[in-house]
């Protein structure tokens, strides 16, 4: 059991100081997350920190892959709706 940052991260340090473990670290280019101290936030949260604060929507996944900060998770609003979204405020 374990996350993972991909590529997507842009190193603003926001997961840094909110994981309870202690399982992310600096490396170069991006975060990345140590295996085997992360426990997807498990016994302490109900959703895995690192993901509730990241500004990069799915730029952190779960160990089969997929996003944990999935597309629309930032703004509420489902993909799917972000256009009429848009151009609703656009419109304004």
């Amino acid at each position: 059991m374990s996350l993972a940052i991909v590529d997507s991260c842009v190193n603003c340090w926001a997961c840094y100081d909110v994981c309870p473990s202690d399982a992310i670290y600096q490396s170069s280019p991006h975060f990345l997350i140590d295996t085997k101290k992360c426990t997807e936030c498990e016994g302490d949260y109900a959703h895995p920190q690192c993901a509730s604060i990241c500004p990069i929507e799915q730029a952190i996944l779960d160990a089969s892959g997929m996003p944990v900060n999935p597309y629309g998770s930032l703004t509420g609003i489902p993909p799917e709706l972000l256009e009429d979204a848009m151009q609703e405020i656009q419109s304004r």
